[in-house]
């Protein structure tokens, strides 16, 4: 079970991080169960307590590639946050998934409703999982161009 000192939790304070869990619901997933596909409206998110989630987007020359992998204590799902509320990505569990539930729209409200409640939410969103994405993306993008060999990538603009 996932403690409350790493991870997205442990971002938030004692009294956000309350708050915030006022809203889970315990949730499982088995394994291979698709969670979310791309483009399909974001009407909630996880908090990982056990097991894995690849996140993957279709690419239509080599189909599903999986370009992240979250574990225990990690958000799953930020684009229900912002508009228009649909994922970037899709979801499946590696292994038996155990979670905290959220319904996006009932934690918006309190978002609205508690400024610093929300502050704290959206930093912590955008620090820890966005954040985070976007350097794993960074990375994989990186062993994707990188020429046979392991040379380095070639830098934009430059010649051979």
């Amino acid at each position: 079970m996932t403690t409350v000192g790493h991870g997205f939790l442990g971002a938030l304070s004692t009294g956000h991080r309350e708050r915030l869990l006022s809203f889970a619901r315990p949730r499982s997933f088995p394994v291979g169960t698709r969670i979310f596909d791309e483009d399909d409206p974001a009407d909630r998110f996880w908090l990982l307590r056990r097991g894995h989630v690849a996140l993957d987007v279709h690419d239509p020359g080599r189909g599903t590639v999986v370009v992240e992998t979250l574990g225990e204590g990690e958000l799953l799902g930020w684009s229900w946050l912002f508009e228009p509320y649909r994922w970037h990505l899709g979801a499946t569990a590696r292994d038996l998934v155990e979670a905290y539930e959220f319904e996006a729209q009932q934690v918006r409200a309190a978002i609205e409703e508690d400024p610093a409640f929300g502050l704290a939410v959206t930093h912590c969103v955008a620090s820890v999982a966005i954040g985070r994405r976007l350097r794993a993306c960074r990375i994989r993008l990186l062993d994707l161009y990188r020429p046979p060999g392991g040379g380095a990538a070639p830098r934009g603009g430059e010649t051979s």
